[in-house]
């Protein structure tokens, strides 16, 4: 429900980040293009826009930023 989820992006103060849905959450066509199956989803771009890592957390997002910007 769109207003229920604009009111939880304003509560939790994520105004300031982009936020994308068509509210059709796991039948969306992108999120099944790129094999989303949770939330949150987390993709590294490169400076072209392909998308070099996928889901990364921790350290291991930490390491692969620092391979990236060598």
């Amino acid at each position: 429900q769109k207003d229920k989820w604009l009111k939880a992006i304003e509560e939790d103060n994520l105004g300031q980040w982009n936020h994308v849905s068509n509210l059709m959450f796991w039948q969306d066509p992108i999120a099944a293009e790129y094999g989303i199956r949770a939330i949150p989803a987390a993709f590294l771009l490169d400076k072209d826009g392909k998308i070099v890592a996928k889901d990364l957390r921790g350290p291991a997002l930490g390491e692969k930023v620092g391979e990236l910007l060598k």
